[in-house]
């Protein structure tokens, strides 16, 4: 049987929902936080070279940038066959297009232009950048929106360092934080003391836009975002470690490489040293849909271009939960079924491991609704699930 025929045969049987195997993706500067369940002698089962697992990839078409070691299909999510074959999820989208993502994105996009992640990183990340479209374009990829909340289920320990910069403090200028580049290889260049760090509390999150410099912090974190791997490594040193000059200048064309100008132009710079950004980029969870059964949140909710929520069904209570657009889930907590298919809650994963803690569901599922039975008298159920740009049911929630 070909692909095309599992992928429909798995599409059919599960009724417009794919189960979907653990994606992990290894990162070589950073040190594992060993929040995301990964059996503790599999954080480096990739080998020394290509560094710790600290992501897990969630409803992912999109391959990881990670250098000239980079496995074939690195970071794209597959999706298990009713023989057990994993089939990548790019090759789902192309065969079924509009019947598992809706005519609205397909239409617009052609791919499932987002993806979620779990970055679970042991300290602190470089204060860095997602270039806008108009620079990410010049290199053959795209700006990149992301989101972050910061599930408590994964947070029982803050790391070395629980708080995040963001941006400039007012009053910044572009020739400040142009000489802190010019002394990349100079040491510490400094950046961060021209930065202000906000504390992380679980259960909230922050929105940010494409061009705005952060540094994340050391929580597990769940980032929906824009299906981009575009970056740039501003921050010299971090947490003891050298960062390579060419992270610097990633996703830079050549011939912009060594223009210090052309870098600087890579900030939305009102957005970087916004005196509100507190108020325009933090976010708590939005109740959208409350029951006796289940509460319905929006936890990631400042960008038109990706959105999240957090559901629960409450424990012995089962749901209907209807939605506008496919997602992709991930669960938290509790166990469960979904239309028939298990869900789990896994306390500990060896790489390779199969799963049921991971589902991607088609917009006319969704539009339907999947029943949601929680088996537990005594804990909830709770899952995180990301959509893709302007979902109508966000748009009426705080558009109206």
């Amino acid at each position: 049987m070909s692909n095309s025929q599992k992928i429909r045969e798995a599409f059919s049987a599960q009724g417009g929902i794919f189960r979907l195997a653990p994606n992990w993706v290894p990162r070589s500067f950073c040190i594992p936080g060993r929040r995301i369940k990964l059996h503790p002698d599999d954080y480096y089962a990739l080998g020394g070279a290509r560094g710790g697992i600290d992501e897990r990839w969630l409803g992912c078409t999109t391959p990881a940038d990670n250098g000239p070691l980079t496995a074939k299909n690195e970071g794209i999510s597959h999706l298990i066959a009713e023989d057990g074959t994993l089939i990548p999820l790019t090759e789902a989208v192309e065969e079924l297009g509009a019947e598992l993502l809706g005519e609205r994105i397909w239409n617009e996009y052609h791919c499932w232009p987002v993806y979620s992640k779990f970055f679970d990183n042991l300290g602190p990340l470089p204060h860095h950048i997602h270039q806008m479209d108009e620079h990410a374009a010049l290199v053959g990829m795209r700006g990149k929106p992301e989101c972050y909340y910061f599930p408590p289920q994964l947070n029982n320990h803050g790391g070395h360092f629980p708080y995040t910069f963001f941006g400039f403090e007012p009053g910044t200028t572009k020739e400040q934080v142009k000489e802190c580049l010019i002394n990349f290889t100079k040491g510490d260049n400094k950046l961060t003391s021209l930065s202000k760090a906000y504390k992380l509390e679980p259960g909230t999150g922050w929105d940010v836009p494409p061009g705005v410099l952060h540094a994340p912090g050391s929580y597990c974190t769940y980032e929906p975002q824009v299906a981009s791997d575009v970056y740039a490594m501003w921050q010299s040193l971090v947490d003891d470690q050298l960062i390579s000059e060419q992270l610097l200048w990633k996703n830079c064309p050549e011939d912009k490489i060594g223009d210090f100008d052309y870098l600087i132009s890579n900030m939305n710079w009102e957005l970087n040293v916004d005196p509100e950004f507190v108020k325009h980029r933090f976010m708590r969870p939005v109740v959208n849909k409350e029951t006796d059964a289940f509460v319905d949140k929006w936890i990631c909710y400042k960008s038109n271009a990706v959105c999240a929520k957090e559901l629960t069904i409450l424990p012995g209570k089962e749901a209907v939960i209807t939605d506008a657009a496919a997602y992709g889930l991930i669960m938290m907590q509790g166990h469960g079924t979904m239309n028939g298919l298990p869900l789990e809650t896994p306390s500990l994963i060896r790489y390779g491991q199969l799963t049921y803690d991971e589902y991607f569901v088609s917009e006319a599922t969704a539009l339907k609704g999947v029943r949601i039975v929680n088996e537990s008298k005594a804990d909830p159920i709770v899952m995180l699930k990301h959509f893709g740009p302007n979902n109508p049911e966000w748009k009426a929630f705080f558009k109206a």
